[in-house]
């Protein structure tokens, strides 16, 4: 037999060995992988351990109510936000919610409300605005004059280098007012001194305030008609506590030409009447803060009538007044 004819002799077990060291090999790679990212991993923490990252802190300060009137309430909050980090971490989002008795009154969302500095502190505003009538539309049973109770959340959403995004939820609790206008009335003028040329006269007010709450009276802007003439019109610094649900009284001095007036006048004098008007605002302090309200009356009468201080007097002695 031939060299070339001699059998190839194969050992028997190759094949099986081949694929141990192929299955040790990927054994190996495996985990060589784990042993990277458990470095990693462990370098991460390492990192985060030295350089300090943590979780930023919110809380809120203050509510402020820089602008109230009869129609809506502007709020501020003041949210105090600190960030322990070595770099600055932005603030992507604030999400706010107001309601009431657990009814939403308003919602909305703030995108990008700025960076708070490394190891630093910002105070962050987020406004609000309450409109009146949508609330009451909403809710019939919210009356105009009242102090309603509300509840304030807010979430702010900050990015975190390591940590990733985090949310930061805040809650407060307070009061608002639905303010309501007060109402007024002229009651009588009373005239200090009585001409043609010129009338120097006392309006005699009542104002009503139907809150739930006192007004204190600042300034009082106004102006007058008998008829279709104007008597007066003035901006008067005067104080004055109008209890809740309460009334107080005012007087205003006049001067004016009733010659001016044409038939008005005359209607007065011969006690038919006539109407008068007045319209204006009222600048108050309330527990909430500052407000202009306004005051209205139209479609008032007043007729003219003698007043006698004793049985036997003379016309120099009467006091004429508008009732």
């Amino acid at each position: 037999m031939s060299t070339s004819d001699k059998p190839e002799v194969v050992e028997r077990g190759t094949k099986d060995e081949k694929h141990k060291d192929d299955d040790k090999e990927e054994g190996e790679k495996g985990g060589f992988i784990e042993k990277v990212k458990d470095f990693i991993h462990d370098i991460g923490e390492k990192i985060e351990g030295a350089i300090g990252f943590g979780k930023p802190s919110a809380d809120v300060k203050a509510i402020h109510i820089p602008k109230i009137n009869l129609h809506q309430a502007d709020l501020v909050v003041d949210v105090l936000v600190k960030n322990p980090n070595p770099v600055p971490i932005p603030l992507i989002d604030i999400n706010y919610l107001v309601e009431s008795d657990g009814r939403k009154l308003v919602s909305g969302l703030i995108p990008d409300a700025g960076t708070i500095h490394a190891h630093g502190e910002e105070t962050v505003k987020v406004p609000v605005t309450l409109i009146y009538d949508d609330i009451k539309q909403t809710y019939d049973d919210i009356q105009p004059g009242s102090i309603i109770p509300y509840r304030l959340k807010v979430d702010l959403i900050v990015d975190v280098p390591i940590l990733g995004r985090l949310t930061l939820p805040l809650e407060k609790t307070g009061e608002i007012p639905i303010p309501y206008k007060p109402d007024i009335d002229l009651e009588k003028i009373h005239f200090d001194k009585f001409s043609f040329e010129e009338t120097i006269a006392t309006l005699h007010l009542k104002l009503e305030n139907k809150n739930d709450f006192d007004l204190g009276l600042n300034t009082l802007d106004y102006e007058v008609w008998l008829g279709d003439v104007s008597i007066g019109a003035a901006e008067l610094s005067k104080s004055a506590k109008i209890e809740k649900s309460g009334i107080s009284y005012i007087d205003i001095p006049v001067t004016f030409r009733p010659k001016d007036f044409g038939s008005a006048l005359w209607d007065m004098i011969r006690g038919k009447g006539t109407g008068y008007t007045m319209k204006g605002k009222i600048n108050v302090d309330t527990p909430f803060g500052k407000m202009d309200l306004p005051i209205s009356k139209e479609g008032g009468t007043t007729r003219l009538k003698k007043k006698k201080e004793d049985r036997d007097y003379d016309d120099d002695d009467d006091d004429d007044e508008v009732c």
